[in-house]
């Protein structure tokens, strides 16, 4: 009896957005009745490759096979038929309707009663456990709740490849641990489960293989979870070292601390704790670089210290004065700069031009009387295109005509032209090609050689050992270890972002 087929096979899959090659001859293999783990750093390509099985976008080549049958899916609707159904980040529920019509919705060929809707959705909710009022309104349910009704709109669409992205990021811990539970009931009916993931303890708790992306391709496929532990997984998903275009000389002559963090936590909307005590400190010329697998709290953390998300306890200090409780704006007077990792989202505002968002730091000296010297802003908004090499067409046009480079460019240098004593830089180089990460680095160096403390939040582990004078690691909120950059082994340092203290 021939061996039975994998429930996925995708075979060098080639994907590419302007200026980006999301996946590069990609593959990945899943075997019926399984959980397979898919991982990577943001970026690596794994949310377009599932939505390359899904049907959202169409591979310029490569090979979509389902049970054995090759596939060309024209839109999502061609993969459900196909039995491979996606559940994403951001739910798509209408809080208004019940469980039992969300689940239904789109689906049932004829007209069919309330109760006898509600009574198949119960059926089927109690047949893999997924507990659940059928009649109750979304908008009553909590985010695990809402979970569950994705879950169930999957399986009543009979899915045989359900696609979970990043399934936990809105769940408390407990909600977590149930949907392990739920994802085994699945598997052990003979679906296949692809588990999209940061969090590499549920990963080495829930699945069964793991496949890891970097750059887009594979460089691990189908490894047995049970053989292998989250150290090295996230080994694997940093990858191993490469040559970094600048490699700085480490100072001896820290000046004293600009920035420092007392005890601080942080919950998010949902009342989870995603920042659990930090406490560290920058001093004058240092770069102290973070490392951690996405999602462990390093976002939240540059928000809180920016102002831009409340404490729930800690304190921030900038060179010894307290601003725990001002504003961003006092903060940023106080020499405070802020690269954030969403530079388009949050750094930039990308309906406003290039002019008015070169001047959004500095705009309150620009004005005569009520208004904007529109000669004084242009004339700053050329200085900084002219110190930062920023390559732009129009000065009065949209800011997100701009690559992603420049954008870059332009966003460090407004928020370097005061001379702030605190730079926080989050994913500063992500997204940007040889030239625009090297341009950046460099400038982050020349700015601690003058004298600015900076703190590193990166996911490119070559960028943090060439750059920092120490390096701190956060796993789930915390800072679990710290390292001299010239004295550490990349395993190391993988297995405290797996959570080994």
């Amino acid at each position: 009896m021939s061996e039975q087929p994998a429930a996925v096979d995708l075979v060098d899959i080639w994907k590419r957005f302007p200026g980006v090659i999301a996946n590069a001859g990609a593959n990945l293999t899943v075997r019926p009745g399984t959980v397979h783990a898919v991982l990577g750093e943001n970026g690596a390509g794994k949310t377009t490759l599932m939505n390359v099985l899904a049907g959202v976008y169409r591979p310029e080549s490569g090979s979509v096979l389902i049970g054995g049958h090759e596939h060309a899916f024209a839109n999502p609707a061609a993969a459900i038929d196909a039995g491979v159904v996606m559940v994403h980040q951001e739910f798509r529920l209408i809080p208004t309707f019940t469980v039992a019509e969300n689940v239904a919705l789109g689906q049932s060929p004829r007209i069919l009663a309330k109760r006898s809707i509600e009574e198949s959705v119960g059926e089927l909710a109690e047949r893999f456990g997924l507990a659940t009022e059928p009649d109750k309104e979304v908008w009553q349910l909590s985010m695990g709740e809402r979970q569950r009704v994705e879950i169930l709109k999957a399986l009543w669409r009979d899915a045989k490849v359900l696609i979970l992205d990043e399934p936990t990021a809105v769940l408390t811990p407990d909600e977590a641990t149930e949907l392990g539970r739920i994802v085994a009931a699945m598997a052990a009916d003979g679906r296949s489960i692809i588990f999209i993931s940061h969090k590499l303890d549920e990963v080495t708790a829930f699945c069964d293989e793991a496949t890891v992306l970097r750059g887009g391709s594979t460089v691990a496929a189908s490894l047995p979870v049970q053989d292998i532990d989250a150290g090295r997984l996230a080994e694997l998903m940093v990858g191993e070292a490469t040559e970094v275009s600048i490699r700085r000389q480490r100072t001896t002559e820290i000046g004293p601390a600009v920035l420092s963090l007392e005890g601080l936590s942080v919950r998010d909307d949902r009342g989870v704790a995603v920042v659990n005590g930090v406490s560290l400190t920058v001093g004058a010329g240092e770069i102290v670089g973070i490392a951690g697998v996405a999602g462990n709290g390093q976002r939240p953390l540059a928000d809180a210290v920016a102002g831009l998300q409340q404490l729930e306890a800690g304190a921030i200090a900038l060179s010894g004065d307290d601003v725990t409780t001002a504003p961003p704006r006092t903060r940023s007077g106080a020499g405070l700069a802020y690269v954030p990792e969403d530079r388009l989202g949050v750094g930039l505002a990308p309906k406003l031009n290039v002019v008015e968002n070169s001047i959004l730091r500095s705009y309150r000296s620009l004005k005569k009387g009520p208004f904007i010297d529109q000669g004084a802003a242009t004339a700053a908004c050329e200085g900084l295109i002219d110190e930062y090499n920023v390559k732009v067409g129009k000065l009065d046009a949209p800011m997100a005509g701009l690559s992603g480079g420049n954008l870059q460019r332009l966003l460090v240098g407004r928020e370097l032209a005061d001379d702030p004593i605190v730079l926080i830089a989050a994913q500063p180089t992500r997204g940007l090609d040889v030239q625009g990460v090297a341009a950046i680095q460099e400038i982050l160096v020349d700015q601690a050689r003058s004298g600015t403390g900076i703190l590193l939040i990166s996911e490119d582990l070559d960028e943090l050992l060439a750059l920092s004078d120490r390096l701190l690691v956060m796993h789930e909120g915390s800072v679990v270890a710290e390292f001299d950059p010239d004295d550490v082994t990349r395993a190391e340092v993988g297995a405290a972002m797996a959570g080994a203290h």
